[in-house]
This record gives C-alpha cells, structure tokens and sequence, in this order.
C-alpha cells in the first residue's frame, strides 16, 4: 500500500545526499550505443510487482541495472501517473523493490532519493535556482551546467528568469545531483532544441554506462529508439508492447 500523496515537493535536489561528487564523471570507456537494443543485464535493479490504483494497472516490471526503459503513448493514457506511481507519489497497491529490497521498507523521503522521479514541468519552491541545490549538489550543478549548454552564473539568478529550456535542464542537473540508481524520467526534452535534446541523450548514456537504471515518458519515437533498450507503450493505462 503506497504510503498515499504527499504535498511536500519532489526531493529531486534541495537536499544534501552525503557521497555526490562536485566533478562530473568521467566519460566512459564504452557508452551505450545509439539505437543498440536487448543487451545481457544482470539481476533486476528494479522490480515492480503487481503495481495498480484505481486510476492505472496493473504493471509487473523488471529493469536490470544500466537498462533504459522507454515508454510512449498519447497524452492523458498514464505515462506520468505509472512514473509517479512508482515514486510512491500518488497514491498506490503492489510491490516495488530496489536491489531486492521492498519499498515499504524505505522511509518516504529515502526512497525518493534512489528512486528519483524528474517531472516534465519540474516544481521550483525557492525563488533562487541555487537554493534548491545545497552542498556538495551546488558545485556538482556549477561544472554540470556547462554540459548542458548551460551558464553557471544561472545558478545565482532567479528561477522566473530562466526559459522553460533552461529550466527543464536545471531540473536535470537537480536530479542527477542526487546520484540515485534509478531515474524516472519524465520527457526529459520535452522543451528542448535538438543541440540540447543531443546533450541530454549524450549524458543519460553515461549514465547508463555507469549502471543507472533509466524508466524515461518521451513522446519521440526516434528518442525511444536512440536511448532505450525496451520500449513500451502505454495505452488505456497500462503497458503493451510498442
């Protein structure tokens, strides 16, 4: 049973998660290729057993560590609502596990610093874009910016004056900060150009390539080709295959 909706914002950044390095990482020996599809993954990173609300479901899932899952449909047919289910953000019935550990186990806040949901119009409750990230998660956005085309000055400016562009990347950079092994990604380029969408992608494979465990909404099928090894559709709120 979910632990029901809670009114406190997403914890994708704001918070401090001790071991969040303020270098990015490196680039990887061997980036996941583009287009590359089923690939030999390991033992489930992510386990979602019989997942449903009234709304949506049920949903059985495994995603292995280093796996993009790619999930498409119309508007309105419950990509967010599954993204946000597996969060534990709205409410919900069934199991999920991270590593083998059941998400009742975690408390509410803890969960949602490994299983990070990244919304497609990301919430801002500081007036500052540097005031939601604190610590180590501040210089980590100050060297991730330039990576997404991105002026580290924005950081000091007012969250009103940056695009919806340069927002949607802030919120990136706010979720990865976290250095979770999952990411639940909701169209993450959405708002974006096609040199910003590229970068983003470019990224989202070295995370790939370092193990994280990638469940991402787009409404590009090309995107769903390009980064994910599965793609799935959701249709009448629930998952068929694509």
């Amino acid at each position: 049973m979910s632990r029901g909706k809670h009114t406190a914002p997403p914890l994708a950044g704001g918070g401090r998660r001790e071991g969040v390095s303020d270098q990015p990482w490196p680039h990887p020996p061997n980036p996941i290729p583009e287009g590359e599809g089923e690939c030999a993954f390991s033992r489930p990173r992510l386990r979602i057993v019989n997942l449903c609300s009234r709304l949506a479901g049920p949903f059985d899932l495994e995603l292995a560590p280093g796996e993009c899952l790619a999930i498409t449909g119309p508007s309105g047919s419950g990509k967010s609502l599954f993204l946000r289910m597996v969060a534990d953000l709205d409410p919900n019935q069934g199991e999920v596990f991270l590593d083998g550990v059941e998400r009742r186990t975690f408390p509410a806040s803890a969960w949602r610093r490994r299983v990070v949901y990244n919304a497609a119009e990301p919430g801002w409750w500081h007036e500052r874009v540097a005031d939601h990230f604190t610590g180590e998660a501040i210089r980590f956005a100050h060297t991730m910016a330039p990576r997404l085309a991105l002026q580290p000055s924005l950081l000091d400016g007012l969250v009103v004056q940056l695009s919806t562009g340069e927002r949607q990347r802030m919120a990136l950079i706010r979720a990865l900060a976290l250095q979770s092994p999952v990411l639940l990604l909701d169209e993450p380029t959405g708002a974006l150009d096609e040199a910003s969408t590229t970068l983003v992608e470019g990224l989202l494979r070295e995370r790939l390539a370092a193990s994280v465990t990638i469940a991402m909404v787009t409404h590009s099928t090309a995107q769903a080709g390009r980064l994910g090894h599965r793609h799935l559709r959701m249709e009448n709120r629930h998952l068929v295959p694509a």
